[in-house]
């Protein structure tokens, strides 16, 4: 008898908060909403956040108040999503390396796959493999060949241990059997600096405003990208799966986020906005200005790349033995 009574309690509760649920989802927004925004001010990924914020202040019939949460490649910003309340009113914008690629290099405070919800895919940057004056070649296959004939000879930076652009060279490593040396910095700034005056060889980038002068003129080389196929603006650059190296051919996808618990309602309300927002001629040409590529899509469909990208990343990291001191 306690049992079926203690049943019947819980299926109450339970029909309770579902009912509190739709209830919270209908009245939804009623004051403004925080969109955590996982870097610093001034960065690509903050410029379009603040391009998007505002439209979907718009269409919701509120206020969307960025606020800049940067630090640990992207966790700490996470973080402050994970542990906000599911209410629909923290939402957060960061790629997704802080769940698929952060917590299989470094403490991260929440779990990736219980406490944070994939809402919708806004964009995803490609991956820059460049060479800078230091490098003799002039194709990606240059890279192979000279690697073999001097291993070792040959000096990749990034913009740090565990990046998405050292995940890239380990796989580029592993698919032609080569031997490069790996020169990891503390984020992009520096790493510009040090190819222009030719400190190394070559170097994995995303697309940035002030890189791609650099590019036209000639005085940095773009031999092959990370992304689903050609750049509009590049289109002689072949992608690293036409180069038969599929699993070097990595992007960085940035999207919203919203705590474990937030209403079903919501999240579908959150991912027709997002890609309602990403129709807009103007947003579109804006990222695509600098090789920010809008990718609207289905919240199931994000939050399946999620967690295949979690997987895999998860081989590549023991794999290479990857890890951040």
């Amino acid at each position: 008898m306690d049992r079926r009574r203690s049943l019947a309690v819980l299926a109450a509760l339970s029909a309770a908060s579902s009912f509190s649920h739709r209830a919270a989802a209908q009245t939804w927004p009623s004051k403004p909403i925080r969109l955590v925004v996982a870097y610093p001010p001034g960065g690509a990924s903050d410029a379009v956040a603040r391009l998007l914020g505002p439209r979907l202040g718009v269409a919701l019939g509120t206020q969307v108040v960025v606020e800049n949460r940067g630090g640990a490649a992207g966790s700490i910003g996470m973080d402050a999503v994970a542990k906000a309340a599911p209410d629909g009113y923290t939402i957060g914008f960061a790629a997704v390396s802080p769940l698929t690629l952060n917590p299989h290099v470094m403490r991260v405070a929440y779990d990736p796959q219980k406490d944070i919800v994939p809402v919708a895919s806004v964009m995803f940057s490609p991956v820059y493999l460049m060479a800078t004056p230091l490098f003799s070649g002039k194709r990606f296959e240059d890279i192979v060949t000279q690697s073999r004939s001097q291993p070792g000879a040959l000096r990749v930076a990034t913009s740090g241990v565990a990046s998405v652009g050292h995940l890239m060279l380990e796989q580029i490593r592993e698919r032609y059997r080569i031997d490069i040396t790996h020169v990891p910095y503390k984020g992009a700034g520096q790493v510009l600096t040090d190819a222009l005056s030719g400190q190394f060889e070559l170097f994995t980038t995303n697309p940035s405003v002030s890189l791609h002068p650099h590019i036209e003129r000639g005085t940095l080389r773009l031999l092959a990208v990370g992304a689903p196929k050609r750049l509009d603006s590049y289109p002689q650059v072949p992608t690293l799966a036409e180069l038969d190296a599929p699993a070097a051919n990595l992007t960085s996808t940035f999207g919203l986020f919203a705590p474990t618990g937030i209403a079903p309602e919501i999240v579908r309300r959150l991912n027709d906005e997002v890609n309602k927002a990403l129709t807009d001629t103007e947003l579109r040409e804006r990222m695509l200005r600098s090789d920010n590529v809008p990718a609207p899509g289905a919240q199931i469909d994000f939050a399946r790349s999620i967690l295949n990208e979690y997987v895999n990343n998860a081989q590549v990291v023991k794999s290479a033995n990857i890890r951040l001191d």
